[in-house]
């Protein structure tokens, strides 16, 4: 079980309080802390029991990722994209291959189009294990942890052999991909999915519809439609409150279009839509559609034996502009913002991701819970510190 431990300040309360100093102390959880998922502070003001205020404190993870890529070339800048968001790097490495590729006018060939949805799709349901699996044991559950990460381990493998990474993930390149996929991969991964699909029936009966797991997060830190819109969540975040947004079906990129599947949303099946227990089931639900999607994919794929999967690309890549990409990440919309001066790297380079937005709103659902329900708020929202200190 995760150790919950905080230190105290019990000689006045935080800034503003409008308390006397004696009726409430200042807890300070983090920045290493089991349950912040990442190098995170939150500076809680409380009576001992229930939060008034939890403010976040970022940027203990800040490696200037965005100066980076204006210093590095195109090309050169993917290997450091695994880092914007190392529990799903697949994604950046899309983001800023897409971003490039509008730039410059390159076309993508089918059959990289499809290696990208099949390798981001792995990457999904591994991501998603990772949030599954640690809200569970922060909430007390110790099980369902290890659990998910034999899963995760299999889509690591298969990962490993698809591009020689099991964590930052630099697969993706600017008009494709860096390889296809190795002699019987695909006949793998077939294979586990017809065990894995399976094994989500079984995590039900484990974690998700436990009726004690259910009453630690049904109704606590509920998150309206309207409230998850106004502050831009993004992702399970905002499915979880009951909108029907996902930028694979949306916006359509890729060869999303021609796959079926389904876009899960919060319904409020225990508690009120958007509370803690929507929001992890939702991402219960987003791995089945990704089964569903691999399944898909790994058949079409083969109507495109002789394609490439390196699009045409300039000779030199100097190109003069700007453009914006956005794909669905683990975490919801992540977008790069790309301007090129005509030379070989990046005038301006930047990402936008879901983490950032879903840490604003902690401070604002934070008064009134209990310290424990802080925790599982926190681990609700599926945050990575990477994508908050870029």
């Amino acid at each position: 079980m995760s150790q919950v431990i905080f230190s105290v300040d019990r000689g006045g309360a935080a800034p503003g309080a409008g308390q006397d100093m004696e009726d409430e102390m200042t807890l300070n959880m983090g920045p290493h802390h089991p349950s912040t998922h990442g190098v995170l502070r939150f500076i809680i003001s409380t009576d001992g029991e229930i939060i008034r205020k939890a403010v976040p404190d970022v940027g203990y993870l800040h490696r200037s990722i965005e100066k980076i890529g204006e210093r590095c070339t195109y090309s050169g800048f993917m290997p450091y994209t695994d880092r914007v968001d190392y529990i799903a790097a697949m994604f950046a490495n899309e983001a800023w291959a897409t971003a490039c590729e509008k730039l410059m006018g390159i076309e993508v060939p089918k059959r990289a189009q499809y290696l990208r949805v099949i390798s981001c799709e792995l990457n999904r349901i591994g991501s998603h294990m990772i949030a599954l699996g640690a809200m569970a044991m922060d909430v007390g559950a110790v099980t369902p942890f290890p659990w998910a990460l034999r899963e995760r381990e299999h889509i690591n493998d298969f990962i490993e052999e698809l591009c020689g990474a099991r964590l930052t993930f630099n697969y993706h390149r600017i008009g494709g991909v860096s390889f296809d996929m190795p002699k019987g991969w695909a006949d793998k991964v077939k294979g586990w999915l017809e065990r894995f699909e399976p094994i989500m029936v079984e995590f039900d009966r484990l974690i998700s519809l436990n009726d004690i797991f259910i009453k630690r997060l049904a109704n606590v830190a509920v998150v309206t439609a309207e409230e998850a819109k106004d502050w831009g969540l993004v992702g399970p975040n905002l499915r979880a409150s009951g909108v029907r947004w996902d930028l694979r079906k949306e916006d359509g990129y890729s060869v999303y279009p021609e796959l079926e599947f389904d876009v899960p949303v919060g319904r409020g099946r225990y508690g009120t839509v958007g509370d803690c227990w929507d929001r992890f089931y939702v991402r219960v639900e987003e791995c089945r559609e990704s089964a569903k999607i691999l399944r898909q994919a790994l058949d079409k794929i083969d109507e495109h034996p002789e394609d490439d999967i390196l699009g045409k690309l300039p000779k030199k890549m100097r190109p003069d502009g700007e453009a914006y990409a956005r794909i669905e990440s683990a975490r919801g919309d992540m977008g790069c913002y790309v301007i090129g001066r005509g030379a070989e790297e990046a005038y301006r380079a930047r990402f936008r991701t879901g983490s950032f937005t879903a840490m604003g709103m902690i401070e604002a659902k934070s008064p009134g819970l209990f310290l424990a329900d802080l925790v599982a708020l926190i681990a609700s929202f599926d945050v990575v510190a990477p994508e908050i200190d870029r």
